[in-house]
């Protein structure tokens, strides 16, 4: 939601803007970030429906934020005003919650601030990642660079989002077909043979009555079937994307040997990248470890670049870190990490670990599909040989009873 503050600095200094946050004490905690103290806010009611179901169908994408970072570039490498180029950008893109987003960094940058912190109102939009990037680049007067590099790694990111997702599109739609079949011949198959049982009086397994019950509770009770599907459809959704089904979720991709390999690179690229960008960007290393422990979405990853943080805050070299995490990162990247450390080219290390990885993930999802598709036949045989057994057992017994 978006919440029309007021805020104040011990200084004295004043601020007025509109600022999207998931609740009054979410915005008064981003506000003291900024060194600013909430005296006032009000919900903006006038966005409040915008900014809920709508949202879902005009929400700011991949390609609109690379859109952004890279046309901004630029301009700016052009020597175009930030709040001209911004305005620019607002008639260029047709995606209306990005053209408001721009409206209202243009009015807070014509207010005297700038684009980082501008953009921390924010968060679901730009990554703590994005918005580190440009406040280095606004800090050094390389704001341009910052914008490429920033597009490149959405760019990275996105490609090994994609892969992965689409090494899973294959297995995922085998099972769905799976399971619609499986529906249809309880309700239409089933009841026929069901009713044949019943008038010779077969005597039947356990199996068998296990699926007629099934086959029962479907075609007499649909409406009740469907609302119990959607409610853990929707419960099974809602747990994946809390903080707890994560971790939970997380733990079990890491454990399960198929996937675990693939999980490992998908971080160890991840790291390696966001890393390099935000080091070589100028961002101190204290604070891309935070960053990137943000970026890195599995808790155990997120332990290792916390404990690497306290190391370098103890003086022991960030490489340690990740040479004692060798059951997470890959031996490869403590090493590579400690000769970039030695050589003083942590960032070219770091880049070519980086696109190592990426490439690793990119041939392992290539294979996944292969090594995937046996076992769903294993499945599959298994769910149709319980279902064929159990249909003709009865039959064959009432055969040899004659």
């Amino acid at each position: 939601m978006h919440f029309t503050y007021f805020a104040k600095k011990v200084s004295g200094e004043e601020i007025r803007g509109v600022m999207e946050a998931n609740d009054r004490f979410d915005l008064a905690k981003l506000l003291k970030q900024q060194d600013y103290v909430l005296v006032s806010c009000k919900e903006d009611s006038g966005k409040k429906f915008f900014f809920t179901i709508p949202a879902i169908f005009n929400s700011v994408s991949i390609s609109d934020k690379i859109f952004f970072s890279r046309n901004l570039s630029v301009m700016v490498s052009a020597g175009v005003s930030i709040a001209r180029g911004l305005e620019i950008l607002g008639r260029q893109t047709k995606n209306t919650s990005l053209k408001k987003i721009l409206a209202n960094l243009t009015d807070f940058i014509k207010k005297g601030g700038s684009l980082s912190e501008g953009m921390k109102q924010y968060p679901r939009v730009f990554s703590s990642l994005f918005t580190a990037m440009v406040r280095v680049g606004e800090e050094t007067g390389k704001l341009s660079e910052s914008l490429i590099l920033v597009s490149e790694q959405i760019e990275r990111d996105n490609a090994i989002r994609k892969k992965v997702k689409g090494a899973m599109m294959y297995p995922s739609i085998v099972v769905i077909v799976m399971i619609l079949i499986g529906i249809l011949m309880l309700i239409y198959v089933v009841p026929t043979l069901t009713a044949t049982f019943e008038e010779l009086g077969v005597e039947l397994p356990m199996s068998t009555q296990i699926i007629i019950l099934l086959s029962n509770f479907f075609t007499q009770h649909t409406i009740l079937f469907l609302i119990i599907l959607l409610i853990t459809i929707s419960t099974i959704a809602f747990f994946a994307r809390s903080p707890g089904g994560k971790k939970v979720m997380g733990g079990i991709l890491l454990h399960f040997p198929l996937f675990s390999p693939l999980v490992k690179k998908v971080n160890a690229a991840r790291t390696s990248r966001s890393l390099a960008s935000l080091i070589s960007a100028g961002v101190d290393v204290l604070e891309a470890l935070a960053i990137t422990k943000d970026v890195v979405q599995n808790d155990k990853f997120k332990a290792v670049l916390e404990m690497a943080k306290s190391d370098i805050q103890k003086g022991i070299p960030m490489s340690e870190s990740f040479k004692k995490s060798a059951n997470l990162y890959p031996i490869l990247v403590g090493e590579m990490m400690a000769v970039g450390e030695e050589t003083g080219k942590l960032t070219d290390m770091l880049l070519r670990l980086a696109t190592f990885y990426e490439d690793e993930v990119a041939e392992s999802t290539k294979n996944m599909s292969t090594v995937i598709e046996p076992i769903l036949m294993v499945i599959i045989g298994a769910g149709v040989g319980f279902f064929a057994i159990s249909m003709i057992k009865p039959m064959y017994s009432m055969v040899s009873g004659m």
